[in-house]
């Protein structure tokens, strides 16, 4: 069985999420988040063939198309201060994916657009 490297996934984590969601459990503490880590980060986000931003990008899509208006927030806050996205492409970010999910989730993706950006111009 192939091992990951929780700490590589720890420094990958950090980064995608530019230290916005505070501080991890120390290894051992919580299982699912070490083999997260480790998985997800580890290998996952880690891999160079696509970049962070296509990632965050595919994962902004499927987040819409699920209806998770949970981890949009998440998500678009760390592409603005990662430099990803500029506040100016949240609104055609939404436009666009509106007219692929429908527009009863594309409201919701809407209110989370506009929650990111204002709170990106009182920055």
């Amino acid at each position: 069985m192939q091992r990951y490297d929780r700490e590589k996934g720890r420094q990958m984590f950090d980064e995608v999420y530019a230290k916005t969601l505070g501080d991890l459990p120390p290894a051992g503490i919580s299982p699912f988040i070490d083999y997260m880590l480790e998985t997800l980060f580890g290998n996952l986000w880690a891999d160079e063939i696509l970049s962070i931003r296509d990632r965050r990008l595919l994962l902004l899509g499927a987040a819409v198309a699920q209806g998770d208006d949970s981890i949009l927030g998440i998500q678009l806050r760390a592409a603005l201060k990662r430099g990803e996205l500029h506040p100016i492409q949240l609104e055609p970010l939404a436009t666009f994916l509106t007219q692929y999910v429908g527009y009863p989730r594309g409201s919701r993706l809407f209110r989370v657009v506009n929650e990111v950006r204002a709170e990106s111009s009182k920055k």
